[in-house]
C-alpha cells in the first residue's frame, strides 16, 4: 500500500518516547511533519533526526507538528533521545503497520541480501489530514532544511 499526494493520512495512535502515546488525527487543524527513518542510532537516522531536533523551534513558532517513527522500541527511542539530547517525539510502530500504510516499508538489499525495511521518507500532512507534499528515499544532508522551507510556504499560503 502507498499514498500520495491529497490522499487522506493513514491515522495512527502509536506509543511513544517517554511514555506518552501519539496520535496523528489528535492534531487536525496544524501541519504535521511525519518522518520514518530505519532505525535508531545509526549514522544516517541520526543525523536527520538531530535535525529535526535543531529545527523543532522553528517548527513550534509555525506551530507545525514534528513526528519521527522508525520500527524501534520506545525503550530505544527513549536511550536514542537520551544519548543525543533530542527534543523530539519518536513513536514505536514495532509492527510495521503504519510504515506499511504509508508505503515505506519496502524490500531493500545489502551486499546482495534482500530484506524487508523502513524507506526513509517525510510527509507534510495539511490541517485537513490530507497529504500535502511527500518525499521519498530521502538523502538526510540538506533535508530538514527544505522540509521547514516547504512546510513555510504551504503554512503561509493557507493563512
Amino acid at each position: 500500500m502507498t499514498v500520495t499526494v491529497g490522499d487522506i493520512a493513514p491515522d495512527f495512535s502509536l506509543p511513544a518516547n517517554g511514555g506518552d502515546t501519539i496520535t496523528l488525527s489528535a492534531f487536525k487543524g496544524q501541519y504535521v511533519v511525519l518522518f520514518f527513518y530505519p532505525k535508531d542510532d545509526t549514522s544516517g537516522c541520526t543525523k536527520e533526526c538531530i535535525a529535526f531536533s535543531d529545527y523543532r523551534e522553528k517548527f513550534d513558532a509555525l506551530n507545525i507538528k514534528l513526528i519521527g517513527l522508525s520500527k524501534d522500541s520506545v525503550k530505544s527511542h527513549d536511550k536514542f533521545i537520551a544519548k543525543h539530547n533530542l527534543n523530539i517525539d519518536l513513536v514505536a510502530d514495532e509492527d510495521c503497520k503504519t510504515l506499511e500504510a504509508y508505503g515505506a516499508w519496502v524490500e531493500k538489499s545489502m551486499y546482495g541480501k534482500k530484506y524487508m525495511g523502513a524507506e526513509r521518507s517525510t510527509f507534510i500532512i495539511d490541517p485537513e489530514g490530507k497529504i500535502a507534499k511527500l518525499y521519498r528515499k530521502v538523502k538526510v544532508p540538506g533535508h530538514v532544511e527544505a522540509i521547514y522551507d516547504d512546510v513555510q510556504a504551504l503554512a503561509c499560503v493557507s493563512e
